[in-house]
């Protein structure tokens, strides 16, 4: 082991460098305890002062050498250190040899003089130290002097890493009207030097700009308001620029900084205000109801949910409730529109209040009505030149059908709503009345019967009347009339159909011949009520009756059952129709009932058509005598004239 005074010298060497050593003696430490060390990643303090203590627990060892330290990032080579066995004499017996971590490539050791040179230069950053193993070897035995045992070459930090901000970029945001104190953000450096050594990773933060709205915790970066009641409606966004520095801020140290973007959210600190006392707005008469009449808007600073509002109208001056406003809810104009109909010659002018209201409130920024505001609205109704009004939307009249040429069926009435109120003039659309069945009078609109009626004809007229002002504009309307045609008894009542019945041999008496039914043009209020008679005669009929079954039937049914072709192959019976109006009307038809000789089922072959042909056929030989006979006749008259 080298003197006192050779390791101040060394120490002064060091201190050329601007570089403070820390020089330890160590006495050797045989190879086994040391020939587990790990990584020099993984060395912790408290293994470097197990190990500190085995040292100095052997301090009977052969041979010692210096802990030994280089500076980082120096390109020079130097000595910076020396190993050495006690028995080594300065004769160059001893040869030193190196290996481990770095030996040959970043160290080298001379042999004779065991001391340790640096090859490169270093980063601590990058390798913070080194594990080697040293050998004392007899050149003149080439055995081991001492045994192989390793030691550790720390490389010291300097400052040479800026501090670096983690998480960038910074973004935050905090409620507007926040109080002094107010957490922002939390920026966060690292620094890459040994926090163990010196100042070198020791941290200050600063604000460069935002302040005094913020300020900074220098040794956290915790951000926090410094300013009280900051509105967003003033401001919105706020830039902070934050550094940082090494060297506890301290001259000749690194520096880097960062820009925290600071957003102020909305709270509900402004109440909706009208920028107009008073809104006027002009809408004319016609217009239909659901009309927008004008829109009006309350300014409001905030923003979303806290800038909404309800518009509503109230104390109304002037009673009225011919408006409704109503809240667009994307612009949040408030909508006025035409809830009634509007009459310039009734009312000229509405007046009404209109309120403004935040939907959602908060107190502990504004009282309770300043979230509220009014104006009045003054509604000014133009006059429109409007055609005729009809009294009525329609006219609906009857009329009966016999009711004579002239008859008044009804009046239509309208007027000229406008305040000049101009005559007016009717007529009938003669495209809906094309049987000109009606007149209109056209100073006093009222219809009367032109011509003949005929329900059975047509029941119903729909005409269209037209109502025209005698003014230059000659604005018009019309109105629809329906005129129903009332039922009068005018038409006799008649068999269903051409009946042809026929009766079969052995038909017995009662028996149903035939069944009939009759048809009415006209229709009754009460309904038909149709009877069945046969003609009043001197004599009752042998052969047959009607039976009327009060149901608007009746039935032909034998009186007799000895009907044969033989006796008689037809026979006529007139059958009476009438119904019940007042006057009554009937009809009389005459039937023709033909006898048959029907099949067992009842069933005539010819439809009751057989006993006519055989009638026909009688009189055809009737008729052919009746010719024979003339015949002879002109025979014999010629046949005398030529003698």
């Amino acid at each position: 082991m080298g003197s006192v005074e050779e390791m101040h010298t060394w120490i002064l060497k060091m201190s050329h460098l601007s570089v403070l050593a820390v020089v330890t003696v160590f006495f050797m430490i045989p190879a086994g305890l040391l020939s587990d060390m790990r990584d020099p990643q993984d060395l912790d303090g408290q293994q470097l002062a197990q190990r500190s203590t085995f040292m100095h627990h052997r301090l009977k060892r052969g041979w010692i050498w210096k802990e030994l330290f280089v500076p980082e990032e120096d390109p020079t080579s130097h000595v910076i250190g020396q190993l050495k066995s006690d028995s080594d004499r300065g004769e160059f017996s001893i040869k030193y040899i190196l290996s481990g971590e770095g030996a040959g490539d970043l160290f080298e050791i001379d042999e004779y003089t065991g001391e340790i040179r640096t090859l490169k230069k270093l980063d601590r950053e990058e390798k913070a130290f080194y594990v080697l193993q040293a050998q004392a070897i007899n050149r003149r035995t080439n055995e081991p002097e001492e045994p192989q045992s390793e030691f550790i070459i720390k490389v010291q930090d300097i400052n040479d890493n800026m501090p670096r901000f983690q998480n960038e970029p910074y973004v935050s945001s905090i409620p507007e009207m926040s109080p002094v104190g107010t957490t922002v953000a939390q920026v966060t450096a690292t620094d890459a030097d040994d926090p163990m050594f010196g100042n070198n990773a020791k941290l200050l933060y600063s604000i460069l700009q935002g302040e005094p709205y913020f300020s900074v915790e220098p040794k956290t970066g915790i951000i926090v308001t410094s300013w009280p009641d900051m509105d967003r409606e003033a401001k919105v966004e706020y830039l902070v620029v934050v550094q940082v520095k090494d060297m506890l801020g301290l001259s000749g140290g690194y520096s880097s900084s960062t820009t925290v973007t600071v957003s102020l959210t909305d709270v509900n600190d402004n109440g909706p205000t009208f920028q107009q006392l008073t809104y006027t707005f002009a809408v004319p008469e016609n217009a239909a109801v659901g009309t927008t009449v004008g829109r009006i808007m309350a300014e409001d600073g905030d923003i979303g949910i806290n800038a909404r509002m309800t518009y509503s109208l109230k104390d109304d001056l002037e009673g009225s409730s011919t408006f409704i406003i109503k809240t667009d809810p994307v612009t949040q104009e408030g909508v006025v529109l035409l809830a009634k109909p509007l009459d310039y010659e009734v009312k000229r002018q509405y007046v009404m209040a209109a309120e403004a209201a935040n939907d959602h409130v908060d107190t502990r920024f504004l009282p309770l009505e300043e979230f509220r505001d009014r104006t009045t609205l003054r509604v000014v109704v133009e006059n429109v030149n409007e055609p005729p009004v009809f009294l009525s939307p329609l006219y609906e009249w009857e009329v009966p059908e016999n009711a004579a040429v002239g008859t008044v069926v009804g009046n239509v009435s309208a007027r000229d709503t406008d305040t000049d109120n101009s005559p007016i003039r009717y007529s009938i659309d003669k495209r809906t009345d094309a049987t000109k069945a009606f007149k209109i009078d056209p100073n006093k609109g009222t219809i009367a019967v032109a011509k003949a009626l005929d329900r059975e004809t047509t029941e119903w007229h729909n005409m269209t009347v037209e109502a025209k002002e005698t003014t230059q504009n000659h604005l018009s309307s019309t109105v629809v009339v329906f005129i129903k045609v009332l039922d009068v008894n005018d038409n006799m009542p008649r068999l269903a159909r051409d009946y042809q019945p026929y009766i079969c041999e052995g038909t017995q008496a009662g028996e149903l011949i035939q069944l009939l039914s009759a048809v009415d043009p006209d229709d009754p209020v009460e309904g038909h009520h149709i009877y069945f008679s046969m003609v009043p005669e001197e004599h009752i009929n042998p052969n047959f009756t009607i039976r009327d079954n009060q149901d608007n039937t009746a039935g032909i049914v034998a009186r007799r059952s000895t009907f044969t072709r033989k006796d008689q192959t037809k026979y006529l019976l007139p059958v009476v129709v009438a119904d019940s109006g007042s006057p009554a009307l009937s009809s009389t038809t005459t039937l023709t009932i033909g006898v048959c000789s029907c099949q067992p089922a009842g069933h005539c072959p010819t439809g009751g058509v057989e006993a006519l042909a055989l009638t026909m056929s009688v009189s055809m030989q009737t008729l052919l005598g009746i010719l024979v006979c003339l015949a002879a006749l002109t025979a014999d008259v010629i046949k005398s004239t030529s003698t």
